[in-house]
């Protein structure tokens, strides 16, 4: 199912999560009503959860790391022996790099690059010495047809065998120590909740547990709104932890990484219904094919272990994408913090000389996943009209605005300090977006109960700047059409990231600024 074409038929969840968020000074601050839990479901919620290590990015990190200690060892032998007796020779170097990039592809091709194998150990080391010894025999061969055997140092190519292997073994019993402690931790899990607590639920959880030694899925429990006889409370040893509406406030207040229905494909009614609520979580969400009889061919199936499953939405922004785009943040980012600190500094002045009150304003805005967040802006208001819930949203002319706070917020210098926030804190992006007051209404409504999918848009981190403001939507929202078309933008950005994407958003922003009609 592809999201972009479900999506107009999806409904968000209106569930919110209870929290506390301060209000103006002497008042009492608001709480936001939260869904009951079960206590099976509170009782999963309050265990500590780690953050969760990309798979991945993990492979991908040794592959480096691998090539760059063969070519390390070659080099340093190379110098401390070869180049002291003989002098330079580009052949040397040209051989260091071609181990190095065989020994990758050797190792690739002997599946020593999976999680799994790292947690092993006599499957990795007799991969492993297999492998780089059949590198050696292949470099010999090549050497020996190319009639270049005679230049190479026979004391060097083995003591680069040798030192070469004992490295290469010293550095996974280190691994295999780190990934089993993450594992311990339940870094490396993927957190399950399966929806059907019925027979059918039964058998893909004992499936899954089978596998479990060569699996990464952790089944915390299962969701079903049925009463009747056909619902268990417990399903293959895994407790039913609530009923389908309770998912999204469930996977909001602890790590969900996956949600797997055990409901039949011909269910298609009910799946859809389901999924009208669940489409706005930032997880992974599949349809197990292990029951249905219906088969498509094998490349239409993703696999969970020996599991066929059909993919429905996935989790946006994912593994390298989550770490370019982090990257990205961090560095550029930091680099705009220095270069605009002097205009900073000179704001922050000219807000303290107008009116009396703080130079920057804290406010809780929504961010990944629905979090609440601390973010940072100039302060624009009166010091005694601050309005941290944005109950009333501001207008043209309105009062509560200062002088400096009318130029800063028309010119949108006022967002500048949430630099502070992807810099340091890292729960905002540079793009993404914009993220909105947890209390900002919309003609007495609350934005997630005036437009539905709202909450979709919380499926990555919010940014500073974003698709929906550099396409004219910008400023006060104060019609249905305003916040709906943001939603609408906000989405097709997240469908469509990438880091030329968000290059792009942030060169075209200085030029969106100049249009100030709707920024008061």
């Amino acid at each position: 199912m592809d999201p972009i074409e479900t999506r107009a038929m999806l409904e968000a969840s209106t569930t919110a999560a209870a929290v506390e968020t301060a209000g103006e000074p002497g008042k009492k601050p608001w709480v936001e009503r939260r869904r009951r839990l079960t206590p099976a479901a509170l009782a999963v919620v309050n265990e500590k959860v780690r953050p969760a290590i990309s798979p991945v990015v993990i492979t991908g990190l040794v592959r480096v790391a691998d090539f760059l200690l063969i070519s390390l060892i070659g080099i340093a032998l190379y110098v401390s022996y070869v180049v002291r007796g003989s002098g330079f020779s580009s052949s040397y170097v040209l051989a260091i790099f071609g181990v190095a990039a065989t020994a990758v592809i050797f190792f690739q091709a002997a599946d020593m690059y999976d999680v799994q194998i790292f947690r092993g150990q006599l499957r990795q080391m007799t991969r492993m010495i297999s492998s780089w010894s059949f590198v050696f025999l292949l470099f010999i061969g090549i050497s020996f047809f190319a009639k270049v055997g005679d230049t190479i140092s026979r004391v060097w190519l083995s003591s680069f065998y040798l030192v070469g292997l004992a490295l290469l073994i010293g550095g996974r019993l280190m691994l295999r120590s780190l990934v089993r402690r993450w594992g311990r931790e339940g870094r490396l899990d993927r957190r399950t909740v399966i929806v059907g607590a019925d027979e059918n639920g039964e058998q893909l959880i004992r499936a899954l547990n089978a596998q479990a030694d060569d699996s990464d899925i952790h089944v915390l429990g299962v969701f079903d709104d049925r009463n009747d006889d056909r619902a268990m409370d417990t399903c293959a040893g895994s407790p039913k932890l609530g009923k389908i509406d309770d998912i999204v406030e469930f996977a909001r207040r602890t790590r969900v990484d996956l949600v797997l229905f055990a409901l039949p494909i011909s269910a298609e009614g009910r799946i859809l219904e389901i999924l009208k609520k669940l489409w706005v979580l930032p997880v992974d969400i599949r349809l197990s094919a292990h029951t249905n009889k219906l088969r498509f061919r094998p490349r239409s199936y993703s696999y969970l272990g020996e599991v066929p499953t059909l993919d429905v939405f996935e989790q946006p922004i994912t593994d390298w994408d989550l770490v370019m785009k982090s990257l990205f943040d961090r560095v550029v980012g930091g680099i705009a913090l220095l270069a605009l600190s002097p205009l900073l500094l000179l704001v922050a002045i000219a807000i303290k000389l107008d009116s009396r009150g703080p130079v920057f304003f804290k406010q809780k805005r929504f961010g990944f996943n629905n979090e609440r967040i601390d973010v940072f802006k100039f302060r624009s208001l009166y010091h005694e009209m601050a309005d941290p819930s944005a109950s009333k949203v501001v207008t043209k002319d309105d009062p509560r605005v200062t002088r400096v706070g009318r130029f800063i917020r028309k010119t949108s210098i006022d967002e500048l300090p949430q630099l502070i926030n992807v810099v340091f804190k890292g729960n905002l992006s540079l793009v993404g977006p914009r993220p909105h007051a947890v209390q900002q209404k919309l003609q007495n409504q609350l934005l997630d109960e005036a437009v539905d999918g709202y909450f979709a848009r919380h499926r990555v981190k919010p940014g500073i700047t974003g698709w929906a403001q550099i396409n004219g939507w910008r400023g006060e929202v104060d019609t249905p059409e305003k916040i709906q078309r943001r939603v609408e933008f906000d989405l097709y950005y997240i469908e469509n990231w990438s880091v030329l994407f968000d290059a792009y958003i942030l060169l075209k922003t200085p030029i969106a600024l100049l249009k100030t009609e709707n920024a008061y």
